[in-house]
């Protein structure tokens, strides 16, 4: 059913670069509006803003769209998914703060490198790639919450840190759908709004039964922030985001979403004015180290084709 991926190359490479920039970003967007706009409205409006802008892409494309073609079903499924992953973020980000909501967030990968290990033999990893995903991991970890193990236990914090987890399952669970079924062969601009029509509606719905609607101010940087998220963010990254998934194994992409998180703290620091630590550093160089690792057998192989 899937047409055979390519091992990571220098382009492949230098576009996840480009994009766990935008992607950490995105977290940083999110919070400096968030006094004006609740969260849970700001993801679903700017799915709102994405969907409009794929229908268009779709519109005046040249490629041909048919709901006949086996794809309904998994993308609708897709959709539940993606929207859950969002809506648990959202609200775990009321209860815990945005650093442990990326350390949790982005075990996604883990997930993903797993489940496709069991499903998809051409994406096995080596022993020595899962040690580079092990280090990575551990280096996001003390990278973000090294700080605060000398803290007792936060009840509110945990579960927050608890829905971070589980929008981390549900992330690999969305690509990992992508990737076993139709969807893989799926133009990206269709697979994407599958899931951006179906979280725009149960988003809003939610925001609007929770009464987190009613918080809604549009200032300078309210504006700023949501046409980055739904032009920007949802749109262009994400289209690139299935495009690469259509061209290189889904298990190398996703350990390069390790670097995210460490963008998003960088803008932090430089745009929010947020303090890091010695432990943000060390974890760096593991989270450097670990997909340098995982990396090195294709990137070899590459140039010797």
């Amino acid at each position: 059913m899937s047409a055979e991926r390519k091992h990571m190359d220098g382009a492949g490479i230098g576009s996840m670069i480009l994009l766990c920039m935008v992607l950490g970003l995105h977290q940083v967007a999110i919070k400096a509006a968030a006094p004006d706009i609740a969260p849970i409205l700001q993801i679903a409006l700017r799915f709102g803003i994405s969907s409009f802008l794929v229908s268009l892409v779709m519109l005046f494309g040249t490629e041909r769209y048919t709901l006949r073609d086996g794809t309904l079903l998994p993308g609708i499924f897709a959709g539940l998914a993606f929207s859950a992953e969002f809506l648990f973020v959202a609200e775990g980000l009321r209860y815990t703060t945005a650093s442990h909501m990326s350390v949790f967030l982005y075990t996604a990968p883990i997930f993903t490198s797993l489940s496709l290990h069991w499903f998809l033999p051409a994406e096995r990893l080596r022993r020595h790639q899962w040690f580079g995903v092990a280090i990575a991991f551990c280096g996001i970890v003390l990278a973000f919450a090294g700080g605060s193990l000398q803290n007792g236990i936060n009840p509110r914090m945990l579960w927050g840190d608890t829905l971070g987890l589980f929008g981390g399952i549900l992330w690999a669970a969305t690509t990992v759908l992508i990737r076993c079924t139709t969807l893989s062969e799926t133009p990206p601009t269709k697979t994407l709004l599958y899931q951006l029509v179906a979280s725009f509606i149960i988003l809003l719905c939610y925001a609007v039964l929770s009464g987190q609607a009613s918080r809604f101010t549009m200032t300078g940087i309210a504006w700023v922030s949501l046409l980055y998220q739904g032009i920007v963010v949802t749109f262009a990254a994400f289209l690139a985001w299935f495009s690469l998934l259509r061209r290189y194994n889904a298990s190398q992409l996703s350990v390069f979403l390790f670097l995210s998180p460490l963008f998003g703290v960088s803008f932090g620091v430089f745009l929010l004015h947020e303090t890091i630590d010695l432990f943000f550093g060390i974890g760096a160089v593991l989270v450097l180290a670990g997909i340098a690792l995982v990396s090195k057998r294709h990137l070899g192989a590459s140039r010797k084709e």
